[in-house]
């Protein structure tokens, strides 16, 4: 037209570096100081153990930011998709198997909290090469009841409030169970789907 070289429009990508990653980055290094703080004196310290508790709300609460942020931005990145569970995760194993080997939790439910999460991240990165798969609301739902279950066993809790802890611990065990079981069968389908569009 008037001379001047064409350029195609540039469509901005989300940078590595925004703050909803930040925040993922965050959780993983609260993870080392949540532990210094529950195993602080000889484990079951009250003033060290709700410590521990605040310590881990903050981590749990970095998480619902940096979801919210990113899509609220629009600065959503695959780093962050994949990153963001792996915190949570490393948040989870760390409180769960803390709390069994201070006695506070029976093995059982850190085996079995931990078998599920370490086998879907472990489907994630399988699939990795077709595409991330987001967190189901289901999924959502069992990371909030995990998250609540975890820290009533890290406060301090006697009585009928450890009792209320396990209602929600066998709440969110449940969760774990029917969520990790929905998540293979949404891979399976979706393996199906790319196999019958070949």
């Amino acid at each position: 037209m008037s001379g001047q070289p064409h350029t195609d429009p540039v469509i901005p990508r989300a940078k590595v570096a925004n703050i909803a990653n930040v925040l993922t980055g965050l959780r993983l290094v609260l993870v080392p100081v949540f532990l210094i703080a529950l195993f602080a004196g000889d484990g079951h310290e009250t003033p060290w153990r709700v410590l521990a508790f605040i310590i881990f709300a903050v981590a749990v609460i970095t998480d619902r930011f940096d979801g919210a942020l990113a899509r609220s931005y629009g600065i959503e990145t695959d780093f962050g998709r994949l990153a963001d569970p792996i915190a949570d995760k490393t948040l989870v194993g760390a409180a769960l198997i803390g709390l069994a080997m201070l006695g506070d939790l029976p093995w059982w439910v850190t085996i079995v909290i931990m078998g599920r999460e370490v086998g879907i991240t472990a489907l994630r990165f399988a699939v990795l090469r077709h595409g991330v798969i987001p967190a189901s609301r289901g999924g959502k739902l069992k990371a909030l009841v995990q998250a609540v279950a975890i820290g009533l066993f890290v406060l301090p809790l006697s009585g009928p409030w450890l009792t209320g802890a396990w209602v929600v611990m066998w709440i969110a065990v449940a969760l774990t169970v029917l969520t990790g079981i929905d998540y293979v069968a949404s891979a399976i389908r979706d393996s199906r789907g790319r196999l019958a569009g070949q």
